[in-house]
């Protein structure tokens, strides 16, 4: 017998509340309807987003858009080869008046980061994420502070061929919940951007339309969201296959399956579910998994990308029937 539930109050003002955020967003991002749906599952999911694709399709305006639809604090950074660690964490400085060494706190120091161009810096720096993406915590001269909640950090690269670019390494890609690509509008959403953005950015007008509390309200409810045993087996199915597939030489984390099952409770939240289904993890596992994934040397050869890779497994691994478990 099929699982069914009442739907709690919470969830249908999250519905509501993540329908005004996504609106804001696609007044200013025209004809990327997957791409801001799949911006709000992570933000609910407690993730990280990182957008790849070339430059001027929209990166950068998608993590705007969010960032300013949301009554809370938002620092952006502007990831260059001189760039250093403490420029994203912060520095302790001495104080000459009071003796003592001040804690100047970076701009990781936000509820929403967004770092522009984050594969142009070099390894070192990119590596100063890692904690906070990991543990909402940065550790400064030995001395720890958390940060707020919620905490989301928004990354745009661009393609590792381009010139002046640093690949991510294997532990950064990992932190980041969902990799999009935002692609080229269609010619009628490009004219309707002409019309729109020909004499004034869109972002001017954005105003907020939820506040940090409803934001955390959101994420709390989506922890709620029900997950049956058999779909928990699904993601893990999933996850192990990439770790035995031979066109892989690196699979899924145990990280990754953590987060395809949190993003699944963000997926069934927003479409009005308080119970996961098998559907909810198949339409996020080629974004969640996908990039965290490298191919060996036989399916390189073969032209095979790890999103082919993810797609065959999906049709592979046995699905379950949406049962209570």
């Amino acid at each position: 017998m099929a699982v069914t539930h009442d739907v709690p109050p919470q969830l249908d003002e999250l519905v509501s509340t993540a329908h005004r955020i996504r609106q804001a967003i696609e007044s200013v991002i025209e004809g990327k309807s997957d791409a801001v749906r799949l911006t709000l599952t992570v933000l609910l999911a407690e993730g990280h987003l990182l957008i790849e694709d070339v430059p001027g399709v929209g990166k950068t305006m998608l993590a705007k858009a969010l960032a300013r639809s949301i009554d809370c604090p938002v620092r952006r950074v502007q990831f260059t080869p001189d760039l250093l660690p403490s420029d994203i964490t912060g520095v302790s400085a001495y104080n000459q008046q009071t003796r003592e060494f001040e804690f100047k706190p970076g701009p990781v120091f936000a509820n929403i980061v967004v770092g522009d161009e984050i594969n142009r810096a070099s390894p070192k720096t990119q590596s100063a994420l890692l904690e906070c993406m990991e543990e909402h915590q940065v550790t400064v001269d030995g001395v720890t502070y958390q940060l707020d909640s919620p905490f989301m950090v928004m990354a745009t690269q661009n393609p590792i061929e381009m010139e002046g670019t640093y690949p991510l390494p294997e532990a950064q890609r990992d932190r980041f919940s969902v990799r999009i690509a935002m692609g080229y509008p269609e010619p009628s959403a490009e004219l309707e951007m002409l019309d729109v953005h020909g004499s004034a950015s869109p972002l001017d007008k954005l105003e907020p339309v939820a506040t940090t509390a409803e934001v955390r309200a959101l994420i709390e409810a989506v922890r709620g969201v029900y997950v049956s045993q058999a779909v928990k087996k699904y993601a893990i199915d999933l996850v192990v296959a990439t770790r035995h597939s031979p066109d892989l030489r690196l699979g899924a984390s145990p990280r990754s399956t953590l987060q395809l099952v949190r993003a699944a409770r963000a997926h069934a939240a927003l479409a009005g579910r308080d119970y996961v289904i098998p559907d909810d993890v198949q339409d996020l596992a080629i974004p969640v998994l996908a990039h965290r994934l490298l191919p060996s040397i036989e399916a390189q050869g073969q032209r095979r990308l790890p999103e082919q890779v993810v797609a065959d497994l999906l049709r592979r691994v046995p699905v379950p029937e949406s049962r209570a478990s």
